[in-house]
């Protein structure tokens, strides 16, 4: 007797559920004192998302034949350490936006001190999550260290905050495309291949199978943020809980400025090729990962 799988939207909505209920979880209710601090960070975490990185991580786990709850912690660290991207960069000195995923930023309702701060706690407790919550016995001591070191790397000065910060040298500046690729790879990029290599790494993978979810990792990466950038120039506000149009008006430096909005969507499909490509190695347990390769240039949000 055989199943039928379950759609791609079935997909994400049941990991996105598991992660939501392991974040309530692992996060400090807001009783806790100071309360504005654990109120401003859960205001953030809970304010919708997609889960993408904690799912990539998920999934990437699910290929390889691990289980998920030796990586949920790991997940769930990622997405903290997303969220507190989210509201550093929304502040005045950053984005100066005021309203993510159609409601308030976090500084626009607690302040910049407190979202500061807020954002500050989440990437440290981040890692007190994977250290402290994955099930003993689960995996080694030295992957376990092995994964703490990559999220820390593709969170720092050579990954995501090195790349947020050539992004905002960037500014007004003729487009580059070298300095464009090394922006997206960075400041998106890093930590959406983080994601995949802990979950492959956490769930048992072997060194191909690890190569091949690495390379992925950097094609879905790229296409993301590509897509991201013509959601900015054609996207429809309302849907994206944000503004659009702020791209230009900031003079970032975008794919759609620097070679147009079709051939920017023609990269980015190419990149979802070569993404699905490299999962040849694999077989039908990484079909979640070939449907999110696709979903990442089809969507709307």
């Amino acid at each position: 007797m055989t199943t039928n799988p379950i759609s791609m939207d079935e997909y994400l909505e049941t990991r996105k559920t598991l992660v939501d209920q392991a974040l309530e979880l692992y996060l400090p209710a807001e009783t806790c004192e100071p309360p504005v601090i654990f109120r401003s960070a859960r205001y953030s975490v809970f304010a919708g998302g997609k889960r993408l990185r904690p799912i990539l991580c998920i999934a990437a786990a699910e290929a390889v034949g691990g289980p998920i709850d030796a990586v949920m912690p790991t997940a769930c660290a990622l997405e903290l350490i997303h969220t507190y991207s989210l509201i550093h960069d929304d502040l005045p000195a950053m984005d100066n936006d005021d309203y993510r995923r159609g409601k308030p930023t976090s500084h626009k309702v607690f302040g910049e001190a407190v979202a500061i701060l807020a954002g500050d706690a989440l990437l440290t407790d981040a890692f007190r999550i994977i250290a402290g919550r994955t099930p003993a016995g689960a995996v080694t001591a030295e992957k376990l260290l092995q994964v703490i070191q990559e999220v820390a790397l593709a969170a720092g000065w050579f990954g995501m905050v090195g790349g947020q910060v050539a992004d905002i040298e960037s500014e007004g500046r003729a487009p580059e495309e070298k300095t464009l690729n090394f922006i997206h790879t960075r400041k998106t990029g890093a930590l959406i291949t983080v994601s995949l290599r802990a979950g492959a790494i956490l769930g048992g993978a072997d060194d191909d199978a690890l190569d091949a979810l690495t390379e992925y990792g950097r094609h879905v990466g790229l296409a993301f943020q590509i897509a991201d950038d013509i959601l900015n120039v054609e996207g429809d506000a309302q849907a994206l809980g944000k503004g659009t149009g702020s791209d230009q008006s900031r003079g970032k430096l975008t794919y759609p400025a620097l070679v147009g909005v079709e051939t920017s969507r023609r990269v980015a499909a190419q990149l979802v090729g070569k993404a699905l490509a490299d999962l040849s190695v694999l077989g039908e347990r990484a079909d979640p990962l070939r449907g999110i390769a696709r979903f990442i240039v089809d969507r709307r949000t």
